[in-house]
């Protein structure tokens, strides 16, 4: 199993004591029940300077302990593990351009203002699209949810405004599966996951991730906890693979990723081109309500990143309690995985602890950038 080497937090330029603060932060946050159970990486300079689980990874019908490599439900973190990068490297394969036309894959993309959308709009967040729809509740077959979401009327002029679409993140799943011809899940596998070594991300993960995964929450539709099978509703109507969502990991292989990206590309084997990743994380969308890269959220505060990361920094976080951020000017990732849907999505607590949490990482770092 491929994995970043450790290193003593002084040599990677951590204060040991203010890292230690760290760990007492989220302790107290688990016996609070601002989530049953977390797991924080943090690496510097391809190497980790910081690993800890806490907590429990279920905590009904019965109690486990989290483990490091405790399995997670990444949720939105899908949109940049999987989606954004298998995107980009048909791109660079020349299967086709950023600002292709959404038309040439939906035809229903073909009228009015419709017919302006492109890729990059579904990347940034600023095609038009709607935010959501409870496509589980409201379609009869997984097969129809393309046609559904091509169908719909855009809610604003495309490239005016961000609004955070999971419908704009589906479309983009199966457009790569249509360029390609091949499952969306094989594609991340064939392109990202496979060259990096990461051995235990997948979608619809195997009896031996499922065994190591954190539980999520109760499930009306399916009568049970969830553990090991996608929370996000649209994604299980869709058989758990999906552009927006479905995607499993744990925080050794999600630091294989970021260093992929801190590298320029490349971790042992080349994914992305250094002109890729650096337009991947440029701002998007300035003047806008939001700063988007291509997939990836910027750090324009207020940020789930806290305060005291770089302009440069980027990141993006998932529903089930998860997040991922990469700071260029300090070579850091932190990585943050918590079951804080669990029992109930109700527990909203994170959002403010993510702050806080990222805060004393950053605080421990006694080196310049």
């Amino acid at each position: 199993m491929r994995v970043l080497p450790s290193e003593k937090p002084e040599r990677l330029g951590f204060d040991p004591e203010r890292l230690a603060l760290v760990d007492k932060l989220i302790q107290k946050l688990v016996e609070v029940g601002c989530f049953p159970g977390a797991v924080l990486l943090a690496a510097r300079r391809g190497q980790v300077v910081h690993f800890k689980a806490f907590g429990y990874a279920q905590l009904y019908p019965e109690r486990r302990p989290t483990a490091p490599d405790t399995v997670f439900d990444l949720a939105s973190l899908t949109k940049v593990v999987a989606t954004t990068p298998v995107i980009l490297r048909l791109a660079e394969m020349g299967e086709l351009s950023l600002d292709d036309p959404v038309s040439l894959y939906f035809p229903a993309f073909s009228e009015g203002s419709k017919k302006r959308v492109t890729i990059s709009h579904l990347l940034t967040h600023t095609s038009g699209l709607p935010a959501y729809a409870p496509l589980y509740s409201l379609l009869g077959h997984r097969e129809d949810v393309y046609g559904y979401i091509a169908g719909l009327d855009l809610e604003y002029e495309p490239g005016t405004k961000v609004v955070y679409s999971d419908l704009g993140f589906i479309l983009l799943g199966r457009i790569a599966e249509l360029v390609a011809d091949k499952p969306l899940d094989e594609l991340a596998r064939e392109l990202v996951f496979e060259p990096l070594g990461m051995r235990e991300t997948a979608y619809n993960p195997p009896p031996e991730l499922r065994e190591r995964a954190a539980a999520t929450e109760y499930c009306r539709l399916r009568g049970r906890i969830l553990r090991g099978e996608v929370h996000d509703e649209n994604a299980w109507f869709m058989g758990g693979v999906a552009g927006h969502a479905g995607l499993f990991s744990t925080a050794r292989d999600l630091a294989l990723y970021a260093q992929m990206w801190l590298n320029k590309g490349s971790l042992t084997a080349r994914v992305l081109s250094p002109a890729t990743v650096e337009l991947a994380t440029r701002n998007h969308t300035q003047g806008l309500n939001e700063c988007r890269g291509l997939g990836w959220a910027l750090n324009c505060r207020p940020c789930s990143c806290g305060d005291f990361m770089s302009p440069r920094a980027y990141g993006h976080t998932g529903f089930t309690g998860t997040s991922l951020w990469i700071d260029p000017a300090y070579e850091l990732s932190v990585i943050l995985l918590t079951n804080r849907v669990h029992p109930t999505r109700e527990n909203q607590c994170l959002l403010r602890a993510r702050r806080l949490i990222h805060n004393a990482v950053m605080a421990s770092l006694a080196e310049p950038s």
